[in-house]
């Protein structure tokens, strides 16, 4: 079992394992109210970001799997921040249950909408979890964010159900294995 991301390289962006001196992209990124308009609509403190900086690690401690963060490849090397992307197991007080699927999600900086980064990000991940784990993908989305349903179908996951999750409108999607 991995305890920690490996770095994937894709023909323009680099994910890799979360280290500490990442915290202010990922302060900023939460912090930003159009990135969080369809994730819950609170932008997140520096000390909720922080927490989630230090979940991420655990993730792959305990789980084998988890989250990468993205950057631009520059010459090969990291460019510039993207966003976040990977798979979770969050024990969701959610009907219908999630339990033993691996809860895929993505969040790309508003500057980068619209380049197909979050696509060939997502495919990466699907391929390292076609590889290297024996579930079922799935993902939730508030229904009325538009570009990541687009998304989640594009990479082969189907809706399932509709529900609500924490007050707020969402739909299960799961990818068929």
């Amino acid at each position: 079992m991995l305890t920690q991301a490996p770095v994937i390289e894709t023909e323009r962006l680099i994910l890799r394992a979360h280290h500490m001196d990442d915290f202010e992209h990922i302060a900023a990124q939460w912090a930003d109210p159009a990135v969080v308009k369809y994730i819950g609509g609170t932008p997140s403190s520096r000390e909720a970001s922080w927490s989630r900086l230090l979940r991420y690690p655990g993730h792959w401690q305990m789980l084998g799997f988890g989250y990468w963060i993205v950057f631009e490849k520059t010459e090969g090397a990291e460019g510039a921040f993207v966003g976040e992307i990977g798979l979770a197991e969050y024990q969701r007080d959610i009907t219908p249950s999630l339990h033993g699927m691996a809860e895929m999600g993505w969040v790309v900086s508003p500057a980068f909408h619209g380049k197909g980064y979050a696509s060939e990000a997502a495919q990466a991940v699907i391929r390292w979890a076609e590889t290297n784990l024996d579930c079922q993908l799935c993902c939730i989305i508030e229904p009325a964010h538009q570009a990541s349903v687009r998304l989640a179908e594009k990479c082969g996951f189907v809706a399932k159900t509709d529900t609500t999750y924490h007050g707020s409108a969402t739909r299960i999607f799961v990818r068929p294995s």
